[in-house]
């Protein structure tokens, strides 16, 4: 599975001479002076800033807060194992530097608007304002994602290269192929008042399919399910001879869709029926953070079902970041088992068969494994055969202990809301909290020691499984959203008028990025049973926000969720079944139309009102927080946020000390203020022309290392 993750190296350079009292664009709260220069940034993503589409059409296009990058692959039939991939950027005004690291492997073929470097990257030129490179990759990979015929790299991909048998991950044979999209670093530059997003966009030239990690050349159709507020869309090649009904396969996973109550949820999600005449290492591989390939002679009427396997790795949101080694089996352990479980409660298999996938794991050599120390392995495969019999053995001592109020769906949930890496300490402590010391116990004997449980009866199975849980609703609380600690408006988007009306569901809101968005939450147990109440709030499938407690029968409660979003994007806001759709902005997506200073002639120490008339950068809702610049300093202003087409105003009050007329700058504009006697000297802003810059610059450099993960 897609894993991006961001190494960060801060480095402050001093540029030029400093006048002294010239402050630039700092970081601080509203309204508050702030005393740092003015930044030129130079920065890459972080993991989850951007906005992914499928298709030619992007959410946010002439948006100067967001970068486009748009990815556009191409066949090359005559050339089996190759294929060719144009990359083309869409430069903001905020960006005024763009560098980008190609895969080792690329062939550069063009370029429009970069140059190559003495280092080996591409640097934009600034000679257009959509920069492309064009360039070939290799198609064909084995094991954990090495070029077909060279050793696999040493950093692992793919969960267990071994279990895949040396046969291909990824292939190309001219008249069909399924490849990895490629990925690139980016290190931009940028004002450090601004914030910049990426929007990504995938698209095949010609016959095929592209998801977000995943590609399909040559013909195909591609069918379409509606799950939960997103869409998964299964496309099978001309080429393949799939063994299901391809409604089959998305009512199956839509199912378990349903079924899985554990975050992680992916807006789109691609599913590829890979032909079956050529050498496959794996059944199905779950590459990306929401695409997946599987065989296309892969039945669903069986325990250890691909398709289900495939789909329960793109719910398994804490695999994407580093998982400690003694927490590994989890991983595939986990996905058996929910495989099994889903296919027996779709009516797929019968408790035979699912209770005989299980008890695989009771014997040698997979039985003779501690599953938390890879080193006692004497099958490569034990996670996915003694795995799945430990982890199912917890779910039903778990379901048993808490009278069916809590099961391994729930540990899930917790170990994907944990923001950092998940160790075997993580998962033996949230057994612990919901269902007590004698199932932690159970899990440290089956994970840290070679002993292994029975597979249970279907008795057992009914006494466990069959209860009932409490049910308990949440959703959007009746308070107002607060946004920087004050109410915020939301829009009906019915009364919004442009693409922000067609883009996401439910209402829509503007915030500032940085800004701590706290969303209000009511929780109900309308049974006539206590239950445990997990409310959460899910930002683009991502769990940022929980509160879990008992709920007695009848009983309501709230509380309040938040969430500070890092980078300018369209995300999609979830507590419950309520969902927003929140478009956060910097400061670019406002216009400052008007500066006016009041009054315009002050004593010494006397405050002056500073008010900025706002309107819409962009057809897209607008929020930001102004900066208001002096030669003594800079004021951040209360955070506003504006709809398609409409305008506001920002006030600030300030101060001067000293005598003189005083400039006061907002964005592009300026004005002045006299203060105390007649004096003609003008305290204006060195290097800032009107209010446009500083001589003092800080350097930030961040460098994204972005690597993928592959689970099968």
């Amino acid at each position: 599975m897609t894993s991006r993750f961001a190494v960060l190296l801060t480095v402050c350079l001093l540029i030029g001479t400093v006048p002294a009292g010239v402050v630039g664009a700092g970081s601080g709260g509203a309204g508050v002076p702030v005393t740092t220069d003015r930044e030129v940034a130079v920065s890459a993503p972080s993991p989850s800033i951007s906005t992914d589409a499928r298709g030619g059409s992007t959410t946010m296009a002439d948006a100067d807060d967001v970068m486009h990058r748009t990815t556009e692959l191409r066949h090359l039939p005559d050339r089996p194992g190759e294929f060719e991939a144009e990359m083309t950027f869409e430069i903001p005004e905020p960006m005024s530097a763009l560098e980008i690291e190609l895969d080792s492997e690329a062939d550069v073929r063009s370029t429009m608007g970069f140059e190559a470097t003495e280092k080996g990257t591409y640097k934009w030129t600034e000679e257009t304002d959509a920069p492309s490179i064009r360039f070939r990759m290799p198609a064909d990979r084995r094991g954990d994602g090495a070029r077909d015929g060279e050793e696999s790299p040493a950093a692992g991909t793919m969960t267990d290269a071994a279990a895949g048998g040396g046969g291909y991950t990824f292939v190309d044979t001219g008249e069909w192929g399924i490849v990895q999209v490629p990925d690139v670093g980016i290190t931009f530059r940028r004002d450090s008042s601004v914030e910049i997003g990426i929007e990504r966009t995938v698209t095949v030239d010609g016959p095929g399919a592209a998801g977000t990690s995943i590609a399909v050349f040559g013909p195909v159709t591609e069918y379409e399910r509606a799950v939960d507020g997103g869409t998964v869309t299964l496309a099978v090649p001309d080429a393949a001879d799939l063994r299901e009904r391809p409604a089959d396969i998305l009512e199956s996973i839509a199912d378990a869709d349903e079924r899985l109550d554990v975050g992680s949820r992916e807006k789109e999600m691609l599913f590829v029926a890979a032909p079956t005449d050529v050498d496959w290492g794996p059944r199905g591989i779950q590459y990306g953070e929401s695409d997946a390939w599987v065989a296309a002679d892969a039945p669903l009427d069986e325990a250890s079902n691909v398709w289900l396997h495939e789909y329960v790795h793109v719910r398994q949101g804490f695999a994407d970041r580093d998982v400690a080694s003694d927490a590994r089996w989890l991983v595939e352990g986990g996905a058996e088992y929910y495989a099994a479980l889903l296919a027996y409660e779709q009516g797929r298999i019968s408790f035979t068969e699912f209770r005989d996938e299980l008890e695989r794991g009771e014997r040698s050599p997979y039985a003779d494994g501690a599953l938390a120390d890879r080193t006692t392995w004497s099958d490569p495969d034990t996670d996915y055969v003694k795995g799945p019999l430990v982890y199912g053995d917890l779910d039903r001592r778990l379901r048993a202990a808490t009278d069916g109020d809590r099961r391994m769906d729930d540990v899930l949930r917790q170990l994907n809301a944990q923001n950092s890496r998940v160790t075997a300490a993580d998962f033996l402590a949230a057994l612990e909290e919901m269902g007590g010391t004698g199932v932690r116990d159970a899990a440290e004997t089956y994970t840290r020691t070679t002993a292994t449980p029975d597979a249970w009866s279907q008795l057992e199975h009914r006494a466990a499984f069959d209860q009932p849980r409490a049910a308990i609703e949440y959703g959007l609380g009746p308070a107002p959203l607060e946004v920087a600690g004050q109410e915020w408006e939301r829009w009906d988007r019915d009364d919004l008028a442009g693409p922000a009306a067609d883009v996401g569901r439910g209402d829509v809101l503007a915030v500032p990025v940085g800004q701590r968005v706290a969303v209000p939450v009511a929780m109900a147990n309308d049974d006539d049973r206590a239950g445990t109440a997990d409310a959460s709030l899910q930002v683009d499938g991502d769990i940022v926000d929980a509160d879990r407690r008992v709920l007695e029968a009848g009983a309501t409660a709230t509380t309040v969720l938040s969430w500070t979003p890092t980078d300018p994007g369209v995300y999609d806001v979830r507590v419950g079944t309520d969902r927003l759709t929140v478009f956060v902005r910097s400061t670019p997506s406002l216009t400052v139309t008007d500066l006016q200073a009041a009054p315009d002639s002050v004593a010494p120490g006397d405050p002056v009102t500073v008010t900025a008339t706002v309107a819409t950068a962009d057809p897209f809702p607008a929020a930001g927080a102004l900066r208001i610049r002096t030669a003594e300093e800079t004021t951040i202003a209360e955070p506003i946020a504006l709809a398609p087409g409409e305008t506001g105003s920002v006030e600030a009050t300030i101060s001067f000390a000293g005598d003189g007329r005083h400039e006061i700058g907002v964005s592009d504009r300026s004005t002045t203020v006299r203060v105390g006697g007649i004096g003609s000297n003008l305290e204006s802003m060195p290097g800032f022309g009107v209010a446009a810059g500083a001589v003092a610059i800080g350097l930030v450099v961040a460098i994204a290392a972005v690597g993928r993960r592959r689970r099968r």
